[in-house]
């Protein structure tokens, strides 16, 4: 896996997940809308720490420097 995110899409992709997931922990989402904030937050945590996005590469997307 290369990574193919920047430093940017990087931090805001971290921030929104510690966010999404704090809303299910804080119990200020119930029911359906707590699983779906619980399961996006930490999707996007993980995108965020392992610098690739599945969607990117498949799309051929990189936000990150090139290697010319």
């Amino acid at each position: 896996m290369k990574p193919n995110m920047g430093t940017l899409d990087r931090i805001i992709r971290a921030i929104v997940g510690i966010a999404l997931i704090a809303l299910w922990a804080l119990d200020l989402l119930q029911g359906v809308p707590a699983i779906i904030a619980l399961v996006v937050g930490i999707v996007m945590l993980l995108t965020a720490l392992l610098r690739w996005c599945p969607p990117y590469a498949l799309l051929g997307i990189n936000t990150g420097a090139r290697d010319d």
